[in-house]
């Protein structure tokens, strides 16, 4: 097990006026609109915005700590250091197991009432800053953090709601496999996670595994999912038809 670190040229006028505009955005937004992302799990590709974590960018997480790991997991693999901020039960053994370079894990579980100050120097020198807020924090002060966002180029994960978050991440549905008639050993996890963004027309959603039967984090067969739908069917059927029959009886 790997070690965590702890802190208490000329161009058409079409061409020009493309061009005109994508600065006035990425003037606007911050941040270039084709840079490049961080990657992160397959299975949480679909998710996200251009496939991964944009740098200078903030995303809004529910408070599951697989989430957050599951998203810690690739960048931590691909060389880039992730601090996560206020999550004083993160276990280390969760976090490996679920792919997270412990090598590349920065810890700090008790931030205290700074808990925005804290966040806006980690952002300073690592890439991924993850942080579960403590309170509320003022405009003008989340403004300052999304400029020094857009200045460092690092990623936010805020496990909360977050103005201006690129993606929106929920989770729900959750399902246990391995549990027989009331009785057997717990081999995975499976649930829904929704995405929503201002990119997008609608919301984007997939079902995973998190964990799997190994551990780690998969995206459902789409053959089970559509197994599983099927029974959702037959289930809404059947309590229809008993109903029916009730009102009929009666």
């Amino acid at each position: 097990m790997g070690a965590i670190v702890q802190l208490t040229a000329t161009t058409t006028p079409e061409v020009g006026t493309v061009a005109t505009l994508r600065a006035q955005l990425e003037r606007v937004q911050g941040r270039r609109l084709d840079a490049p992302v961080l990657p992160v799990l397959p299975a949480l590709a679909s998710l996200l915005p251009g496939g991964g974590l944009r740098p200078g960018a903030a995303y809004s997480l529910p408070r599951s700590t697989s989430v957050l790991l599951a998203l810690l997991a690739q960048p931590s693999q691909s060389g880039s250091w992730c601090g996560v901020i206020g999550v004083p039960r993160l276990g280390a053994e969760a976090a490996e197991g679920l792919g997270v370079d412990l090598a590349r894990l920065v810890l700090i579980p008790d931030p205290g009432a700074r808990w925005l100050a804290v966040t806006s120097t980690v952002a300073e020198v690592l890439p991924v800053v993850a942080v579960r807020p403590s309170g509320r924090a003022a405009d003008g002060e989340i403004a300052r953090l999304a400029a020094r966002l857009r200045d460092r180029g690092a990623v936010l994960l805020v496990q909360g709601p977050w103005p201006q978050a690129e993606a929106v991440l929920e989770v729900g549905e959750p399902t246990w496999e391995g549990v027989g008639r009331g009785h057997g050993y717990l081999s995975g996890r499976e649930v829904t996670i929704t995405s929503s963004s201002r990119r997008w027309p609608r919301s984007r959603r997939t079902r995973v595994m998190l964990p799997d039967a190994a551990g780690h984090v998969s995206a459902v067969p789409e053959r089970m999912r559509s197994l599983q739908q099927v029974g959702a069917a037959e289930s809404l059927r059947s309590v229809a038809e008993d109903a029916s029959l009730t009102r009929a009886v009666g």
